[in-house]
């Protein structure tokens, strides 16, 4: 199954800030037994790049792993050597589209206007992160989903357990969830993973549930 599908068919990228080598591998773990099999790492993370290398490396089975808060191409093909599967970022950066796609990852830039939309996709994007989500709730993603029904569209920011099936409901592919299910910054104990596999099952059934 191709990685878009993939994503696609999961809904929901968990957005993982502030991880370390010690707890990145039961985190990923414990989303994973939810049903939340990508996870994003955002590369302003100490170390992100071996980070990413370690859950490429250890769960390449499990979860597919990428990167996010990327701003140049440089920093894109560097995580991309090291393992990353997609490329997130917060803006429209159209020399990291192209490298992203040239060394065969799935490029997710961010935008909000419809023309910013437009412009991504139209330069290769594969997926558009539609950033900040929050700012504008899942009404403004539904009325540009509208008219730009061939576009994919991901919103991130502000998401939660409560509005996840409305996004889904209006048109998105996926979301990006990040404090509302993972915090890095918790005692990875069984207690917490237990937790987090918990929170990441009710996620995906949300998910399920706006899509029938």
């Amino acid at each position: 199954m191709r990685l878009l599908e993939k994503i696609r068919e999961t809904g929901i990228v968990a957005v993982i800030r502030g991880a370390n080598k010690d707890n990145i591998i039961p985190i990923a773990k414990a989303l994973s037994a939810g049903g939340v099999t990508a996870i994003e790492l955002t590369v302003e993370t100490p170390k992100i790049l071996s980070l990413v290398e370690l859950v490429a490396d250890e769960l390449q089975e499990e979860v597919i792993v990428g990167v996010g808060s990327v701003l140049d191409p440089e920093t894109a093909r560097a995580s991309i050597m090291s393992g990353a599967k997609f490329v997130f970022s917060p803006v429209v950066n159209v020399d990291t589209i192209k490298m992203t796609k040239r060394y065969g990852a799935l490029s997710v830039p961010g935008a909000l206007t419809p023309t910013e939309i437009l412009n991504a996709y139209e330069n290769g994007a594969d997926i558009i992160k539609v950033f900040p989500a929050s700012v504008m709730g899942p009404n403004y993603f539904k009325d540009v989903h509208g008219p730009l029904p061939h576009i994919p569209l991901m919103p991130t920011g502000g998401i939660n357990i409560s509005n996840v099936g409305a996004y889904i409901h209006a048109g998105a592919i996926a979301v990006g969830v990040g404090s509302t299910l993972v915090n890095a910054k918790q005692n990875m104990n069984e207690a917490y993973c237990t937790k987090l596999t918990q929170l990441a099952s009710e996620f995906v059934k949300e998910v399920k549930s706006a899509r029938q």
